[in-house]
């Protein structure tokens, strides 16, 4: 396996996909360098990944603050001697019809989802360009694949950046950079905790995620296949959904 030895950073690694893929990659033999802004959970994280034999480490990342993901790559670099994967994970939803007219939510999806992937490209690009290699892993979401009411703001963040990254590919055919689009369908994950303001309905989308959704470690698993692959292979885009999702 090409796992074997890599160095992985992961932001919103404190909870569901990214735990799930920290405590994976880790165990296939990954160095991994966490981030996220609960950093309680993060350092239970690190000591139990160390525990097991494995090697993390871990700092507090808001991924709307450019200098956080330089953080983030600078550690990867100063403890392990560099960077060959940033699996850009951390993401918001808020679930409203676009009348509602929530600005403010509308405003965080673009920050976290969007400008927080290219934070983390900004941090990372020079890091693969001076190596010779990296690879960019980002969690988007089949919400972009089939546009559903309540989620049109926030499909639009996911297929944003989705066009972004393929873009770059388009830009970046030298062999240097590998990027790949990982798009979840239902998971089960914090995600909607804070996604939809009325309690009741609230209630009702987790109670609807817990039955339908996916082990995260599933996620985690298609994101090991694709760091695992030759250098010269990219896998551009992959889907993971429950098999019951419409």
């Amino acid at each position: 396996m090409t796992i074997q030895g890599k160095v992985v950073a992961i932001t919103g690694a404190s909870s569901g996909i990214g735990e799930a893929t920290a405590r994976h990659l880790a165990a296939l033999g990954a160095a991994v360098v966490l981030g996220a802004r609960r950093t309680d959970r993060l350092d239970r994280l690190v000591a139990e990944i160390a525990a097991a034999g494995g090697r993390a480490v871990a700092t507090r990342v808001d991924v709307t603050d450019p200098d956080d993901l330089r953080s983030l790559v600078t550690l990867a670099v100063d403890r392990f001697g560099s960077l060959d994967v940033l699996v850009g994970n951390a993401g918001i939803s808020k679930i409203s019809p676009v009348a509602d007219l929530d600005v403010e939510g509308w405003s965080a999806m673009v920050d976290v989802n969007l400008k927080g992937i290219l934070h983390g490209i900004a941090a990372a690009l020079p890091v693969f360009r001076r190596q010779g290699g990296g690879h960019l892993v980002t969690v988007v979401s089949t919400s972009g694949l089939k546009i559903v009411p309540t989620q049109a703001v926030y499909a639009g963040t996911k297929n944003a950046v989705r066009t972004l990254l393929e873009g770059l590919r388009q830009e970046s055919t030298d062999g240097v950079l590998r990027t790949t689009s990982i798009s979840p369908g239902y998971v089960r994950t914090e995600l909607v905790d804070n996604a939809v303001d009325d309690p009741a309905v609230r209630t009702q989308v987790k109670q609807h995620m817990a039955d339908l959704g996916i082990d995260p470690a599933a996620v985690a698993r298609a994101i090991a296949f694709t760091i695992d692959q030759p250098d010269d292979v990219e896998i551009g885009e992959l889907t993971i959904r429950p098999t019951r999702q419409g």
